[in-house]
């Protein structure tokens, strides 16, 4: 077998700077002084309005922001004092960052439904396996709308993991960052764990690319009033003030003002979610075609593709594992098709997760003009995209 390479994946490009966003930095470039560590109170208060919307009331004391979630996911792993427990699949940025902090972390199988969430009874097995080994496990990480999978979780699952997490006195962290992006938002019903284990829960929300573009490192935490919150909140604080995890001014202004969502900023969320839908299900299609399984997709821009049914002609392609998978369908489709190696799986299984935006070109025009049209797959480019795509995963199905 290959050895699996220790990178993470490519930053993917997003959609092009709402305008009046990019107005919003442009005026606040001239802002003196840094940002205090964790945010400015205005962020701050923003992000208590935009959790507020949400049926989930909190405090400016109880925020932090960050250069990007991954600052504050090693603040919180860094403080945890034990062993982390994370999905298969789960963000490829996971394990690493519980690797930096200097915790073990377990990966537990997903159900059959959805990703982001661990099934409950291989939950409460693997927790007592690292306590009969001595271990201590500490945070679960969730990711209710996942970016892996590109699934919502259903509420009945997430309640017995809630249980599970409680009964076994863990902190969960629910990362809940495309939870506004759902493609059918009438049709797919979000919860979230702070709804249901609300004393034990860390929410977080990494900014860029649901708010914000992806280049721009911005993310928020709300931490618990009760239980293990005004530790974690202490230690994080702590952490990121001795690594000068700062926002830089004129990105915590524009962000800020998005945290509001005025009426640019929601209408340009609807747009985004509609297109992902749109781009999912029409990749998705062209899986099913090649014999792949994929779950459908409810929200955010990715897929989850197995192609552990065709395993016979892959490997008579001379593909038998994922990182070989992932070499291969890079390589036809000329640009970053990461292996489910990645995101925790296993090599031996046969799976890439796959993202939509690439299907609109690599123009700033052509993307704004997706966003807007009402039809963006009658666009002739995204049909040769869509065209090409099917026709790399039915090539390596032996069609």
């Amino acid at each position: 077998m290959q050895q699996v390479p220790p990178a993470l994946p490519p930053p993917e490009r997003g959609l092009p700077v709402l305008p009046e966003l990019g107005e919003r930095l442009a005026g606040a470039a001239g802002l003196a002084g840094p940002e205090p560590v964790g945010g400015g109170r205005a962020l701050r208060e923003a992000a208590c309005g935009y959790w507020a919307r949400r049926g989930l009331p909190t405090e400016p004391g109880r925020v932090l922001a960050a250069p990007g979630a991954q600052p504050l996911l090693l603040a919180l792993f860094a403080s945890a004092g034990g062993e982390v427990l994370l999905t298969r699949p789960c963000s490829a940025s996971y394990s690493p960052l519980a690797r930096l902090a200097g915790r073990l972390a377990y990966h537990v199988p997903v159900p059959a439904e959805c990703g982001g969430v661990p099934d409950p009874y291989a939950l409460l097995e693997t927790v007592r396996r690292i306590r009969a080994e001595g271990g201590r496990p500490r945070f679960l990480v969730l990711s209710v709308a996942d970016d892996t999978t590109g699934t919502v979780a259903p509420p009945e699952i997430l309640h017995e993991v809630c249980e599970a997490a409680a009964a076994e006195e863990l902190t969960v962290v629910s990362d809940e960052t495309w939870r506004d992006t759902l493609h059918d938002p009438h049709g797919t019903v979000f919860v979230g764990p702070a709804e249901m284990y609300p004393d034990q829960v860390v929410v977080l929300t990494d900014l860029a690319g649901p708010l914000a573009p992806a280049g721009w490192p911005a993310a928020i935490a709300r931490f618990p009033a009760g239980g293990a919150g005004p530790a974690l909140y202490a230690r994080a604080v702590s952490l990121l003030t001795a690594v000068r995890a700062e926002l830089p001014p004129p990105i915590a202004a524009a962000v800020g003002w998005a945290l509001t969502e005025p009426e640019p900023v929601r209408a340009r969320s609807a747009a985004m979610a509609r297109l992902y839908g749109l781009l999912g299900e029409a990749a998705r299609e062209r899986l099913d075609a090649a014999g792949a399984l994929c779950r459908p997709p409810r929200t955010g821009p990715h897929l989850y593709a197995d192609l552990g049914e065709l395993r016979v002609p892959l490997a008579a392609r001379g593909v038998t594992d994922s990182v070989e998978l992932e070499e291969r369908l890079s390589a036809a489709l000329g640009r970053p098709v990461p292996g489910g190696h990645r995101f925790g799986d296993d090599p031996d299984a046969l799976r890439v997760r796959i993202s939509t935006p690439p299907f609109l070109g690599t123009g700033d025009d052509r993307r704004r003009r997706a966003l807007s049209t009402p039809d963006p797959l009658a666009d002739p480019d995204v049909v040769e995209a869509l065209s090409t795509f099917g026709s790399a995963f039915s090539e390596l199905a032996g069609d």
